[in-house]
């Protein structure tokens, strides 16, 4: 085979190439647009009601405390589920992901991007916040609250209320004393400071 026949060949391999994609079976499917008329339905619209209870796919905010951490309109003084050491444990994880950098691993407020600058966060250990309920905690991270976004996007709902969870024992840790330790560890206790 020649050069000329090899270069007509290939010639012809490029015009088929191009000439395959031209076809508008794909471009002109019969399909549905929202918001456009349609013939086919009696009410004269493509876009179609949804079913009645329908849910979005997965999950289902039917539990009005465990998705806005509220009673009524008011911050709910109770937990979704019960606060175990796993949930602590999870809490304290993500509590040191998001929150130690504004707030500190303690709760204090002095998280490394308040020392370079940021508006200082109040303490979780003052008295206001160790009264608030913990509806309310779930709703700042939530939503936001001041200076402080909200972190919906980024934390799950349980991870919220695990990192209240917390919150909640890093607040009892400044202020418990030795009446809050179960009686049966109060005295290995009483026996380490002697």
């Amino acid at each position: 085979m020649g050069a000329r026949a090899r270069a007509a060949a290939f010639a012809c391999g490029i015009v088929l190439c191009c000439t395959t994609g031209c076809r508008q079976d794909m471009h002109d499917q019969p399909k549905y647009k929202p918001l456009k008329a349609s013939a086919f339905f009696e009410d004269g619209r493509d876009s179609r009601p949804l079913v009645p209870d329908t849910v979005a796919q997965g999950h289902l905010d039917d539990d009005p405390l465990l998705y806005t951490g509220k009673t009524g309109n008011e911050p709910s003084a109770r937990f979704p589920f019960p606060v175990t050491p796993l949930l602590l444990a999870r809490g304290q994880e993500r509590f040191n992901i998001y929150c130690s950098p504004c707030h500190d691993r303690t709760g204090s407020g002095n998280g490394m991007i308040v020392r370079r600058g940021y508006r200082k966060p109040p303490s979780f250990h003052i008295d206001r916040l160790r009264g608030m309920p913990v509806g309310y905690f779930f709703d700042v991270i939530t939503h936001g609250f001041g200076v402080m976004p909200d972190y919906a996007a980024q934390i799950p709902v349980d991870d919220r209320w695990a990192i209240v969870a917390y919150v909640r024992a890093l607040q009892l840790s400044q202020h418990a004393t030795l009446a809050d330790v179960p009686a049966n560890e109060q005295a290995a206790l009483a026996g380490s400071h002697e």
